[in-house]
Order: C-alpha cells, then sequence, then structure tokens
C-alpha cells in the first residue's frame, strides 16, 4: 500500500483545492492566532488593572469564526461526525447505503445553514445591529454561517474525491 503522500505527488491538488483549503484552513489559522492575540492583551489590560472592554466580544467573535470554518475543514479532511462502530452489524445493503446518507445529510444540513445563515444576515443588516463593545455590524460575525455553510458542500465535494473509501463504509475502512 503507498504512503498517501506519494499520491499527493502523483496527483497535485487542483487550484480549486487549494484555494478551499487556503479558505478554510486559513480562516481558521488566523481566528485561532487572533484569540491568543486578544486574550493575551486582556491578560495584560487586568494586570495593568485596567481590563479592556472588547477583548471578550472579539474573543466570542474570532470562536465563532473558528468553529464554524473549522466545520468545513473536518468534512475536507473526511473527519465530521459518523457513526462507523454499530455499521458491523448491520445487513451489506445498510452499509453500503452509508456514503449516499451522509452525502444526503451534509447537503440537507448545510442548504439550511446557508438559508438560515443568510436570514440572519439579512436581519442584522436590516436592524442595523451592531456589537456594542466593538463598533462593527453584527452581520460581520453572523457571514460566517452561510459561508462556512458553502465552503462545507465545496469541502464535502473534495472530500469525496480524494476520501471516499474512508467514509464509505467498506470492509477494508471497516478495518481500521
Amino acid at each position: 500500500m503507498q504512503a498517501p503522500q506519494d499520491e499527493l505527488n502523483k496527483n497535485p491538488p487542483s487550484m480549486g483545492a487549494r484555494v478551499l483549503t487556503g479558505l478554510t484552513d486559513g480562516i481558521c489559522g488566523i481566528a485561532v492566532a487572533a484569540i491568543v492575540l486578544v486574550v493575551l492583551i486582556q491578560v495584560v489590560g487586568r494586570l495593568l488593572d485596567s481590563p479592556f472592554s472588547w477583548t471578550e466580544e472579539l474573543t466570542r467573535a474570532c470562536f465563532i469564526w473558528m468553529v464554524f470554518t473549522g466545520v468545513a475543514a473536518s468534512i475536507r479532511h473526511a473527519d465530521a461526525a459518523r457513526v462507523t462502530v454499530l455499521l458491523n452489524y448491520f445487513p451489506k445493503f445498510v452499509k453500503n447505503s452509508a456514503l449516499p446518507v451522509y452525502v444526503l445529510c451534509n447537503l440537507i444540513f448545510s442548504t439550511l445553514t446557508i438559508w438560515t445563515g443568510l436570514y440572519l444576515v439579512r436581519q442584522q443588516v436590516v436592524m442595523h445591529e451592531h456589537i456594542a463593545t466593538l463598533g462593527v455590524p453584527s452581520w460581520t460575525v453572523g457571514i460566517v454561517l452561510p459561508l462556512s455553510a458553502a465552503l462545507s458542500i465545496f469541502s464535502l465535494i473534495q472530500s469525496l474525491k480524494l476520501h471516499r473509501n474512508i467514509i464509505a463504509v467498506t470492509e477494508i475502512s471497516m478495518q481500521k
């Protein structure tokens, strides 16, 4: 069996795959770095007996961005939640339907999240909601919901190309 790295050298990732990786991993990385920086600023402010009021809200906003883009990244890596242990006890036709059910559930969930997220963002824009301590519109945090759901759909497509044998419940994947 060839190592995964050998497989990548034979078939380098497409431009779309590199953009998707850059978006999901890049946004998560920036959010984590921002959280660390803001928490350090918060700690220094408290040590100087002059805490900043905006650090808690900014940390929460960055955490929300990190979590939702992390969902898309986990789907891209085929790390999304699924239960395969119980499938050992089901007949073969149930095992064979695991992949289509997984794809369908992901697509339905992502589509509903896009729809709900756009509704939320529209409401935040129409109501002129702002984050009080930061002075920025609330939609700057809320937009991650539909954005990450759209990224999740593209991540699912990429994951099916790269990790189909991991996602599908086969005899090989059940032994791992």
